[in-house]
């Protein structure tokens, strides 16, 4: 059997290839395929019949095709449309077209190995009488030139193909050549009601697809800090950067029309734990051999060096990967949305339990106290319908980058219908246990006895997941998104969930010990990095009686992630309360003891926990204290065509700081740069300033940041508006 494939009108078969995987990749297809055989003087010629002179894809960013597909702000040459929307190409020939005499097909491959059975390769046709599972029409004819109207189908596979225009003779198949003006990339369309991603609320749209600024909130619950960052999704070459990213992790081109596929396939990818991808994570606090994830400003830098280099990008966390995947989500046409969630709980039994340990006296037991509750952590929703699940589990899902457990044998998370989370439904595919456990697990303080034995003393149920946060759509505010998630503490329908939780497996502390009638007060604290503190701590008598509580405060240098750096304060307070009475004691934090401990989130986390020796109860609290920063100053001039952005900053301190890298960017205007200083010497200011010309009108921001081994996350940032 012939090899030989028809690629005109049907697909023949082929002998046994490898899956295609890689969108790079291309096919040679024949010039000219003969539909008879040679004659005693070779082949006849097909040069006296129907030509095409020249094919216009009007794919510049003015043209039609590109501001109703709303892809005119992709820097690229080539055209960018969405699939399941008609967009149009004119086609020049010898002569004019005679729709009774010429038959003609616009031709769409994808990968190395097309076949019209697999919508790697796709004929349109102009006539009704030929259509295929893309539509195709002439919309005008003047003179030689013809204007072809072709709709993709709106699950067609994403990706870049090749556009030829085939010309059928007598005798053959006569093509054009492969041009790389003739290339086109066809995306995912929120704006199409058939495609598995429509989003039917055009703010949404334009916040979750074409806005370019990004809000990413950090800190902690009741002191939430924000930071800005340039997605960067039209810039130039960020779109193969993201296509690579699929082709680097072997996916088959077969499936990337599936959304469900692509965005748990670009999970794992995003970090390089299991498969050389994008992000290397970095907790350490050492990044000596990288850069330093407090000091990225945007995603452009990190998806070009990835597919420059061919290497994992060093570093990140989870700010950063969440940032870096809604760059290649939203570049792809994929609705989405960095979120944070608040007091995230990160357990290493995969139970609904964050098991504290404390000895017989009260005090926390490090040593055994394996799990950790997270200030903050960030991942990204996406929009799409799950025609996987049932009805109504569709819209937002979960997706996570962040490499902390495996999920079918890789360091991946989702996408989780959002929907199933918040209401138990831990059944569905994929990984609504390990997300539902992150905003719904109880805090179990647990007392251990001189025997080994457990027993649950305190349990804390409305600590976890405290408020879950997003960027309003347009605004620059946040948006709380917490009844998405979780419906309100101690309702019935909260009830409801979590019994139907256990019941799919989940394992939940089932007891619950009464509450001490001694209460403990922590009040909210604003420092900045170098001050002193007087930290309150106040215990309340509830009871009837005389209480005695002999306490333990701790105060500890701690990663965003819950983990202990390191302990600078320890303090053992013994306090005797009457009947109703309430007394404070007041503790001294010295600047110069946690100052030579800092990591780069900069949090002082203070933990108190006692014991009520009249009634052997335990009392807890703990107080996360974000320390503010030194201000980093930018300012934008104008003079004519040419702006100049100028970063502004004073050592406030009264030491060196060495190792400082400055990076500034601003979304549509200004592309990414850096200056590096060996060396700033306490009360000595630092001033860059960068010129650049606007690549386009409209109100951006100019976002900056500096960042040392001594001094992490500061940044600075300037509003500006581009006129036309």
């Amino acid at each position: 059997r012939s090899n030989t494939k028809r690629w005109f009108f049907l697909d023949l078969g082929r002998a046994a290839a490898p899956t295609a995987n890689s969108n790079m990749d291309s096919s040679d297809i024949p010039e000219y395929e003969y539909f008879v055989a040679p004659g005693p003087r070779g082949y006849p010629p097909l040069t006296e019949f129907l030509d095409v002179w020249e094919v216009d894809m009007k794919h510049h960013h003015e043209d039609t095709n590109r501001t109703s597909h709303k892809t005119h702000l992709y820097n690229l040459d080539s055209l960018v449309v969405r699939r399941g929307q008609e967009f149009e190409v004119n086609i020049k020939f010898n002569r004019p077209y005679k729709p009774d005499e010429d038959k003609f097909a616009v031709e769409f491959v994808i990968g190395s190995s097309p076949e019209y059975s697999k919508g790697t390769y796709m004929p349109v046709f102009a006539v009704k009488e030929r259509q295929t599972a893309w539509a195709g029409r002439i919309t005008e004819t003047s003179e030689n030139t013809v204007t072809m109207a072709v709709t993709p189908d709106p699950g067609c596979i994403v990706g870049k193909y090749h556009m030829y225009v085939a010309i059928v003779t007598p005798y053959g198949i006569r093509r054009t050549k492969r041009e790389k003006s003739r290339d086109l990339y066809i995306l995912f369309n929120p704006w199409a009601a058939d495609d598995d991603v429509f989003l039917n609320d055009e703010s949404e749209r334009q916040e979750c697809v074409m806005n370019e600024m990004g809000i990413i909130y950090h800190g902690s619950y009741d002191d939430i800090a924000e930071r800005t960052w340039n997605f960067g999704q039209f810039n130039v070459g960020i779109l193969d950067a993201c296509l690579y990213i699929l082709d680097r992790s072997q996916m088959p081109i077969t499936s990337r029309g599936d959304v469900v596929k692509v965005v748990r396939q670009a999970s794992a990818m995003l970090n390089s734990r299991d498969d050389d991808g994008v992000l290397v994570g970095n907790w350490s606090g050492d990044y000596t051999y990288g850069v330093a994830p407090t000091s990225w400003t945007g995603s452009t830098d990190i998806l070009l060096s990835y597919q420059n280099t061919r290497s994992p990008v060093c570093y990140a966390q989870c700010w950063v990967y969440a940032a870096v995947f809604n760059t290649f989500l939203r570049c792809l046409g994929i609705p989405a949305r960095v979120v944070t969630n608040y007091f995230s709980a990160h357990d290493n039994n995969g139970n609904l339990k964050t098991d504290i340990i404390l000895d017989e006296t009260g005090r926390i037991d490090r040593g055994r106290t394996k799990d950790s509750i997270w200030n903050y952590h960030c991942w990204n929703e996406c929009y799409m319908a799950r025609k996987d699940l049932p009805a109504g589990f569709g819209g937002w899902q979960v997706v996570d980058s962040t490499p902390q457990e495996t999920s079918d044998g890789m360091y991946r998370c989702g996408p989780a219908s959002v929907n199933a989370i918040k209401h138990g439904q831990m059944c569905y595919p994929y990984d609504a246990p390990f997300v539902f456990a992150e905003v719904n697990s109880d805090v179990v303080f647990y007392m251990r006895g001189k025997e080994g034995t457990m027993e649950p003393v305190k349990v804390n149920r409305s600590h976890v997941g405290r408020a879950v946060y997003t960027k309003t759509p347009g605004e620059l505010t946040r948006k709380d998104i917490t009844d998405q998630y979780k419906f309100p503490e101690d309702s019935t329908e909260e009830r409801t969930v979590l019994e139907k939780a256990v019941a799919f497996g989940c394992t939940r502390e089932e007891s619950d010990p009464l509450p001490a009638d001694v209460d403990l007060i922590l009040p909210s604290v604003e420092l900045a990095v170098g001050q002193d503190l007087e930290l309150s701590v106040e215990f309340v008598n509830r009871s009837e009686q005389r209480r005695t509580v002999e306490a333990y405060v701790s105060g500890s240098v701690v990663y965003y992630t819950g983990v202990t750096s390191a302990e600078f304060l320890f303090t053992t307070p013994r306090v005797t309360l009457e009947p109703g009475q309430s007394e404070k004691e007041l503790v001294d934090v010295e600047a110069r003891r946690y100052m030579k401990h800092l990591v780069e989130q900069a949090n002082l986390n203070f933990i108190v926990t006692g014991k009520v020796k009249e009634t052997g109860q335990i009392v807890t609290a703990m107080k996360v204290v974000t320390l503010r920063k030194p201000e980093l100053i930018v300012e934008v001039r104008q003079v004519h065509e040419e702006m100049t952005a100028t970063v502004q900053f004073t050592n406030p301190f009264s030491f060196n700081l060495k190792g400082v890298y400055v990076r500034m960017e601003g979304p549509g205007v200004m592309l990414p740069s850096f200056r590096y200083y060996s060396l700033l010497a306490p009360n000595t200011p630092l001033v860059w300033t960068e010129k650049f010309y606007p690549q386009r009108a409209g109100t951006t921001r100019i976002i900056a940041s500096l960042d040392c081994p001594a001094l992490r996350q500061i940044y600075g940032e300037k509003s500006i508006t581009i006129k036309p």
